[in-house]
């Protein structure tokens, strides 16, 4: 019976002796916790990441943080914690296959928010589709078109095409093709394109240039190129193509089209 009372008197000592310092451990790194995700918190807030990279970075940090530290308590209570990493390993392995494609997402979203090839509010082509960024999201792209379509885009796609961006450089240059009887002298249509060309939202530092580009069956086709804001696109194509028609009626010079002329011989 002594003996039984001395063994449970050791068993109790051993294990407030190991509990004690356990607890400290994981008290302390709780805090320690704490305060690393606040310092991640402030240097996302200070880095030039997009928005959306900054809770997940943050849920990775923490999420690493608190397993290392149980693993740390464990391993002070006379755990073994060798057998717990090896069947983390295994667990994690499984999920990472049976996710494949959303983890080839979410490293496509890292990727698109380091590089910033875009950032929200650009006017982008991508993968055949076009419009205005709406969101970078970790797995998706998300766009919204002329007409007010949300097109969702998966990253690793995104990651994977061409991407066409209309916005970071600042301005665009419109071409707008018209054709003009070849009975008009080809510097009338030329000085009248560039009237045309004129319109409020093209940029003033760049002259608006027109030329020739080929012969037609039934008419001589022009190129307008108009420069303005990226922003400023759409409303420059619509204005400066309603203004081509006012200068053409006011000048005589007649937009043709296709004709053919039949001779009859008595």
């Amino acid at each position: 019976m002594e003996m039984i009372k001395n063994w449970i008197n050791m068993a109790g000592s051993f294990a407030l002796a190991n509990l004690l310092p356990a607890v400290i451990i994981l008290v302390v790194g709780i805090l320690v916790a704490k305060l690393v995700v606040k310092l991640v918190d402030s240097a996302l807030e200070k880095s030039t990441l997009e928005k959306a990279a900054h809770s997940l970075i943050r849920s990775i940090v923490k999420t690493a943080l608190y397993v290392v530290l149980l693993l740390i308590v464990a391993a002070n209570l006379g755990i073994d914690v060798t057998g717990i990493v090896a069947l983390a390993s295994v667990l994690t392995l499984a999920v990472s296959l049976s996710v494949q494609n959303a983890l080839t997402n979410l490293i496509g979203g890292f990727t698109l928010l380091s590089t910033k090839p875009f950032v929200s509010g650009d006017f982008v082509e991508i993968a055949g589709q076009s419009g205005a960024v709406k969101e970078i999201g970790l797995t998706y792209t998300k766009l919204t078109t002329g007409d007010n379509k949300i097109v969702s885009i998966p990253n690793s796609a995104v990651v994977s095409a061409q991407i066409v961006n209309y916005t970071v450089s600042g301005s665009r240059r419109v071409d707008i093709n018209v054709s003009a009887s070849y009975n008009t002298p080809v510097e009338a249509v030329l000085e009248a394109l560039r009237e045309a060309g004129a319109v409020e939202t093209s940029l003033p530092d760049r002259t608006p240039f027109a030329a020739v580009k080929d012969y037609g069956d039934s008419a001589i086709n022009y190129v307008l190129q108009v420069w303005c804001k990226s922003a400023d696109y759409w409303t420059t194509l619509f204005n400066t193509n309603r203004r081509i028609k006012e200068v053409f009626d006011a000048k005589g010079i007649e937009m043709t089209y296709p004709h053919l002329n039949v001779h009859l011989d008595k």
